[in-house]
């Protein structure tokens, strides 16, 4: 996607004349060069090496009752060592698509050792602990190999991970205990993961595992002034990260457009949840202002260069208008003043927003071919 969009501008700026074909042609080669493309070969490997070790999986869920308990135990621990072997090898001779493959199918072999383990031997435990250390496994050896396709796995794993917490312990925060308090060390893991092997794609599961476990430990336990909280602090974070010239637009560069999406996904949901315990119309009225002027400000500090947040502020601001008109509104006179009040307030957002955009605005110099 980012290297046909790049395609289509380059050619553009060639027949305009502000740019050379051979310069155009050099950056195209330099995007190819950094592997930024899509690769067919490097999905389908992928998904072998997935299928494969659902296989493995399966057959330990089959429980071969043929197979002496002794024979099956060391060929999963075998498979394991020979899956790692494999990618070291792979990796020595520049076929990384084989070691990314085979590194995926040595962490499933891992996790079908866990289970086979306690299938055979009856051990004691619970769902969230056999999920807990093949995340651990697997997380180490991502970062020892460097391997950006066991970094994925890590980030699917700790979410796989949170849920087997509820299976083991319920819903109740006090059930779990200290382990209720992992996810976050989880998506530091997951963001280091991430950052150091190169797959910036597995920080969304970090982020997704963050704002699940916020949700459950402020909102979903607690009374409607925590989801306030939270919804505010969100909303001051996103403002503090995108508001032009904020001393902290350093540091939303380096964490990428993902961080102020779910910033602002835990703002709208935070406000959301409000809005839907509130009883009163005025209430209910206000909070939708709140998120609507929240959607607005969103596209007008970000939606410009995040397709994300610009769609998820369209989206919210549908669904706001659209839930309004439907709940808090009791006669066609009603939701006409509504409309028109907010829509006033729209107006005044939208002078400020270009008051902001034409003061904080540089100017650039004109390019001339």
């Amino acid at each position: 996607m980012y290297r046909g969009r790049l395609r289509r501008d380059l050619d553009d700026w060639v027949k305009r004349g502000l740019l050379d074909a051979v310069t155009a042609g050099r950056l195209l080669d330099d995007v190819d060069r950094r592997g930024a493309g899509f690769s067919i070969g490097t999905i389908l490997s992928m998904f072998a090496a997935v299928l494969i070790a659902a296989s493995l999986l399966m057959l330990v869920a089959a429980n071969w009752d043929v197979i002496p308990r002794l024979v099956r135990v060391a060929g999963i621990i075998g498979l394991i060592w020979i899956f790692h072997i494999v990618a070291l090898v792979a990796r020595s001779r520049g076929a990384d698509r084989i070691a990314a493959a085979s590194l995926v199918l040595g962490s499933a072999a891992f996790g079908g050792a866990i289970a086979l383990i306690g299938q055979l031997y009856h051990l004691s435990g619970d769902t969230f602990s056999a999920m807990f250390l093949w995340f651990s496994v697997t997380a180490v050896s991502a970062a020892l190999f460097r391997s950006g396709a066991l970094t994925v796995v890590a980030g699917v794993l700790s979410l796989v991970t949170f849920g087997g917490g509820f299976d083991s312990f319920g819903w109740s925060i006090g059930s779990h205990g200290l382990w209720a308090w992992w996810p976050p060390f989880g998506a530091v893991a997951i963001f280091g993961l991430s950052h150091w092997t190169g797959a910036s794609r597995a920080k969304h599961c970090g982020y997704i595992l963050l704002v699940i476990w916020i949700w459950w430990m402020t909102i979903l336990d607690r009374e409607e002034v925590y989801a306030f909280a939270v919804a505010l602090a969100a909303t001051l974070i996103f403002l503090a990260l995108t508001f032009p010239r904020s001393p902290l637009q350093p540091l939303h560069r380096r964490l990428g457009a993902s961080a102020s999406f779910y910033t602002l996904v835990l703002a709208l949901s935070g406000f959301a949840y409000v809005q839907g315990s509130a009883l009163d119309a005025g209430s209910i009225a206000v909070l939708g202002v709140i998120i609507l002027g929240i959607s607005i400000a969103a596209l007008a500090l970000e939606g410009r260069d995040n397709g994300a947040v610009r769609y998820l502020a369209y989206g919210a601001f549908a669904a706001e208008v659209l839930y309004l008109s439907y709940e808090t509104i009791d006669s066609i006179l009603g939701t006409s003043a509504f409309f028109l009040l907010s829509g006033l307030v729209v107006a005044l957002l939208a002078f400020v927003v270009i008051r902001l955009e034409k003061r904080f605005s540089r100017p650039v110099a004109e390019v001339k071919p």
